[in-house]
């Protein structure tokens, strides 16, 4: 098994009928489902509630997949599925278990325990910290139901709590932290066990604005450290955004549509999907790397890429792929960087630069801005690749990316 986390055509039926009775009522629903019938008819016909509709997902390792949508869509209940503690009425929840794929709908007990001790984390909305306890203790909790030693816990916990800058506060009750501290607790508890695939259900959304921004910005860098696999649960798109590497959006316990951040934003699959993107502000959410127009696009010349379909621009790379020379008109154009001093010169960003800042660039220099990955040139965004992006962001047909 190549992915970290795989769900196969997974159903999710509840009922609060019990025995056979509940039973004959879920295979009825089972068969409306397969027959079209929609949820609302489900539930009005006899009572069962769809939770989760014929759901397939597959997560990459170390990727941050994002669950997004309205209440009652079906993403916190699809990511429950993914550690057991919603029971899968039909259909595959495939964990990499060391190359082995392990099945947590069908799983026995004692394999499903080990998986949660070992394998799968979760971090909750509400932190689920124990109050009588430092937080220390909270952070090796997991470890302790391991059975892991005292010193084996103190190592781990004291690089947990580094990793989260929270080594000061290690012998303080979690009473004396603030809501976002409270947080880092949660995620340094899930990090401690090395636990490969983290479940995260809104674990930000009762934090005020700023602090959720700030630890927003934390998980994206404490993932660039760790790389783990992370199943991100949140109603807010500009979250999705800014965290997933991939998004699916529910709809009624149905996914809609999954893809990278840029082909939501851009292409939404339907209705539904561009409700979501409609209101949100492009400048404040796209990225160089979602409106570029990529390497690959670019027409090659001898020993140089073409920036524009123009071909006033000439780019010579350099041994490590880096951009070395620009061309304008016959004649070198000095390179710079985004924070450069002065207005001359082409300046080169990285990918993930916000697009406010990209037309800030362009504007200054009068020249299209370079990207790259690391110091690997990997696309351009002048002003076709700006205006594409803003339309499409805005509804306006006919301009695909």
């Amino acid at each position: 098994m190549n992915e970290a986390l795989v769900f196969e055509k997974v159903d999710i039926l509840f009922t609060r009928e019990r025995g056979r009775r509940g039973a004959a009522l879920i295979r009825t629903a089972l068969a409306s489902l397969d027959a079209g019938r929609s949820r609302s008819e489900i539930t009005a016909e006899n009572g069962v509630v769809i939770g989760i509709a014929n759901a397939s997902l597959k997560i990459e390792r170390g990727k941050l997949s994002v669950l997004m949508g309205l209440s009652g869509s079906g993403k916190s209940t699809l990511l429950r599925a993914a550690n057991g503690l919603n029971p899968v009425t039909r259909g595959k929840v495939l964990v990499n278990d060391g190359g082995d794929a392990v099945d947590v709908a069908r799983c026995d007990g004692a394999t499903l325990r080990r998986l949660r001790r070992g394998r799968v984390a979760m971090v909750f909305q509400q932190f689920g910290l124990l109050p009588w306890r430092s937080v220390r203790e909270n952070v090796g909790f997991g470890l302790e139901l391991r059975g892991e030693s005292a010193a084996q816990r103190r190592r781990v916990v004291d690089e947990k709590l580094e990793l989260v800058g929270l080594t000061q506060w290690a012998e303080h009750y979690v009473n004396e932290l603030s809501g976002g501290m409270q947080q880092r607790v949660g995620l340094a508890r899930a990090f401690a066990t090395d636990a490969d695939i983290l479940l995260m259900d809104e674990p930000f959304s009762s934090l005020d604005a700023l602090i959720r921004s700030k630890l927003q910005d934390e998980l994206c860098s404490l993932q660039e450290q760790v790389k783990k696999t992370i199943l991100f649960v949140t109603h807010d798109l500009n979250e999705a955004l800014k965290l997933g590497d991939q998004i699916s959006v529910l709809e009624g316990g149905r996914i809609v549509q999954t893809g990278a951040p840029e082909v939501i934003v851009l292409r939404p699959a339907n209705a539904y999907v561009a409700e979501f993107v409609q209101h949100m502000n492009p400048l404040a959410v796209l990225n160089g790397r979602m409106v570029m127009r990529q390497r690959q696009q670019l027409e090659h010349s001898t020993g140089a890429l073409w920036l524009d379909d123009e071909r006033r621009y000439q780019l010579i790379l350099g041994a490590r792929d880096e951009p070395a020379r620009v061309i304008h008109g016959g004649s070198d154009v000095p390179l710079r960087g985004a924070d450069g001093a002065g207005r001359s010169g082409v300046a080169v960003a990285d990918a993930g630069t916000p697009l406010q800042r990209l037309i800030q660039l362009q504007r200054d220099t009068g020249h299209p801005v370079l990207l790259t990955e690391g110091e690997s040139f990997c696309g351009v965004c002048g002003p076709p690749e700006i205006i594409r992006a803003l339309a499409r962001s805005h509804g306006a047909p006919g301009l695909d990316l």
